[in-house]
């Protein structure tokens, strides 16, 4: 199956619109398991992986490194820096925004990774103490000398990424061309400020949590303990399933039953069909799983079907951080 291509942003970075969530590359997932998902995502086309130095303090960019090999360039690598590394990028000082810290981190996901570049690199969250255009500064430096081909962002607020569009735009460095926050079907928050603004500023939204945590994957039942073995199952998730909407998941899962599909394709082809979404980044650990991601994104509604979705569970104002 060919995959539709969307460029990030104002990038010239295309990747396809369903991509690859490295979260559990080792931490649930063994180098075996990292490799098999990694060949089938290449031979179907899902060839976009995200990831992030936190992930697994820096086991999920090695492991995905060693499962690439000599493929490299037939992928489009995304990964973050930004979150507490526990001192294995160093002494941060708190400041994960800052130059220093920017330029340390690039270079140990370069290694981890095995490569010379990352098409995208991304603010994992916002830094408080370090002024933005430090951090754009030094972001900017990296894509200058060819090591980052394009930047992003990660769980920033709508205004954040406004004010961080404006300082490059005004000091003449390089933008971030994506946005990575939390966005699904069940939870539609960023809707509310986030989406407007990179409509407007030509930005790429890059869900995560796009099946809210596996809510949306039909394998749970209100009032039913999750299966053995899945997401939901593990004691560290349990009060998910245990708070979770159920009055939408099965508003959703009617809606798909009447437009003859699964709740899965609903919630990736929906959410694909959402303005400014580049790509469906669903994180995946076993082969299987992204055949099906994959199968869900064929699945294209009309314009009106959109509009009759939008009216299930309108978005919170709430605005929900630092989940991923």
């Amino acid at each position: 199956m060919s995959l539709e291509q969307r460029s990030l942003g104002s990038s010239d970075v295309s990747v396809p619109v369903v991509g690859i969530g490295c979260n559990a590359f080792g931490t649930r997932m063994d180098l075996d398991q990292v490799r098999a998902v990694v060949d089938v995502a290449i031979e179907q086309g899902a060839s976009f992986f995200d990831t992030a130095d936190t992930y697994g303090l820096g086991s999920s960019e090695e492991m995905l490194g060693t499962a690439l090999g000599s493929r490299r360039d037939e992928v489009v690598i995304a990964t973050k820096f930004g979150m507490d590394m526990k001192g294995h990028s160093g002494d941060d000082g708190g400041r994960r925004g800052s130059a220093a810290y920017v330029r340390t981190s690039v270079e140990a996901s370069l290694r981890r990774l095995g490569t010379d570049h990352i098409d995208l690199y991304q603010l994992h969250v916002p830094d408080p103490r370090t002024p933005i255009e430090e951090t754009l500064g030094a972001l900017d430096e990296l894509v200058t000398a060819g090591m980052v081909r394009a930047i992003g962002c990660s769980n920033l607020q709508a205004w954040q990424l406004v004010d961080a569009a404006w300082t490059a735009r005004t000091r003449g460095l390089a933008s971030f061309v994506t946005a990575q926050n939390e966005y699904s079907l069940y939870n539609r928050t960023a809707e509310v400020e986030l989406t407007p603004a990179c409509q407007k500023l030509g930005v790429g939204i890059l869900p995560y949590f796009p099946l809210a945590y596996g809510l949306l994957t039909g394998k749970y039942r209100r009032g039913e303990d999750a299966p053995s073995g899945t997401r939901l199952a593990l004691s560290s998730q349990a009060r998910r399933l245990a708070h979770a909407d159920w009055d939408r998941i099965e508003a959703l899962d009617a809606f798909a039953e009447k437009q003859g599909i699964s709740l899965l394709e609903l919630a990736i082809g929906g959410l694909a069909a959402k303005p400014a979404v580049a790509s469906v980044v669903a994180g995946v650990t076993r082969p299987e799983q992204v055949e099906e991601n994959i199968r869900a994104a064929a699945w294209e509604p009309s314009n009106d079907v959109l509009a009759a979705l939008a009216e299930i569970g309108p978005p919170s104002q709430s605005y929900t951080t630092f989940a991923d």
